[in-house]
C-alpha cells in the first residue's frame, strides 16, 4: 500500500510540538503507533530509522506519529530526559486519536530510552484504554552493576578465550590499565545491591518494570544481536529482583534480531524488524 506524510502541530502544557504523520493511502487499521523518540534526537531517528519505520507501518495500514518532544527539534520548550516524557507521549497520544478519529487505541514504538520512557508511561498511566500494546527495541536499563555484567560476560570473557590475548599478556604487551579495568568491572559485576539501592523503588528502572508487569496489553520486545545496551537488559531481565513480576507477562513476545547493531543501521536486519513490528501489529489488531 502506498504511503503520504503529512505535519500535525499540536499542544502539550502550553507548548507547541511539532510532529509527522505517516498515513496509508487505502483503508487504515483500528490502531494507531505513536513512535516516542529518545533523546537527545529528532524525530527522524538515527540514519533515518523513525521515517522508514513509520512508513513501513503505514503502508500495512497503521497511521503512525514520529514526533519532537520539548526543547528537541522543530518543538518548543526546555529540553528533558528521557525520565520526564509522561506529558509528551500522552499529547502525542491524543493528537494522532485527533487527527484520525476511525482508530481505537495506539501502540506506543520505541528505541533505547524511548522505549524506557514508554514503559515509564505505561507504569503512570495504567489501565489507560489509549495505549494498546508496546513495541520496545533495545531498551535502556543502565547502572553501573549491568555495564559491568555486560562488558565481562559480552567483552572481558571472548578475550580471554582468545589465545592471542595470553600471547600478548605473556609478552608483556596488555596493559596495567587494561588488566585493572578487568578487575574492576569484575568486582562491579558481583558486588550486591547496597540496602538504600534495594529500598529505591523509585528509579527509572523499577518504574520501567513496574509498568512492564502491570501493563494489560500485548507488549513486542525486539534485541540487537550486536548491541551491550541489548545485552545489559538481558542481563537486567534474568537477575535484578525488580524484574521479576515482569518476567511473568503472558502477552510478551521476544524477538532477536540476527545481525542489527543498536539502531539497525544495516538494510536487512532493519527490515527484518520491521516485518516483525507490523505482524505483530496484525495480530494486535484482531484482538
Amino acid at each position: 500500500m502506498s504511503t503520504h506524510d503529512a505535519g500535525l502541530a499540536f499542544e502539550c502544557a502550553g507548548e507547541r510540538l511539532a510532529g509527522i504523520v505517516s498515513m496509508p493511502d487505502g483503508a487504515a487499521q483500528p490502531l494507531g503507533v505513536v513512535i516516542v523518540v529518545g533523546g537527545p534526537q529528532v524525530r527522524a531517528g538515527s540514519h533515518r530509522q523513525f521515517v522508514q519505520l513509520a512508513r513501513a507501518v503505514a503502508a500495512a495500514g497503521f497511521p503512525t506519529l514520529r514526533f519532537d518532544v520539548r526543547g528537541m527539534g522543530d518543538s518548543e520548550g526546555a529540553p528533558r530526559t528521557f525520565m520526564e516524557l509522561d506529558d509528551d507521549i500522552g499529547a502525542a497520544t491524543d493528537a494522532l486519536l485527533a487527527r484520525v478519529p476511525s482508530l481505537r487505541a495506539v501502540v506506543l514504538v520505541g528505541l533505547c530510552d524511548g522505549a524506557s520512557a514508554a514503559l515509564m508511561f505505561a507504569d503512570r498511566h495504567r489501565g489507560d484504554p489509549r495505549i494498546a500494546g508496546l513495541c520496545l527495541l533495545n531498551p535502556w536499563v543502565r547502572s553501573a552493576q549491568t555495564l559491568a555484567q555486560a562488558h565481562v560476560k559480552h567483552y572481558y570473557f571472548q578475550r580471554l578465550c582468545q589465545g592471542e590475548f595470553w600471547r600478548k599478556l605473556g609478552r608483556g604487551q596488555v596493559g596495567a590499565g587494561a588488566l585493572t579495568d578487568l578487575l574492576r568491572s569484575v568486582l562491579r559485576s558481583v558486588a550486591p545491591a547496597g540496602r538504600s539501592q534495594e529500598r529505591d523503588t523509585g528509579t527509572f528502572q523499577h518504574r520501567m518494570a513496574r509498568g512492564w508487569a502491570s501493563f494489560a496489553s500485548p507488549i513486542l520486545l525486539l534485541l540487537s544481536e550486536h548491541d551491550l545496551t541489548a545485552r545489559e537488559f538481558v542481563q537486567a531481565w534474568r537477575t535484578a529482583p525488580e524484574w521479576r513480576d515482569a518476567r511473568a507477562h503472558a502477552a510478551t513476545t521476544w524477538v532477536d534480531v540476527a545481525g542489527a547493531d543498536h539502531t539497525l543501521s544495516s538494510a536487512q536486519p532493519r527490515r527484518v524488524a520491521e516485518r516483525q513490528v507490523v505482524a505483530w501489529l496484525e495480530r494486535s489488531a484482531c484482538r
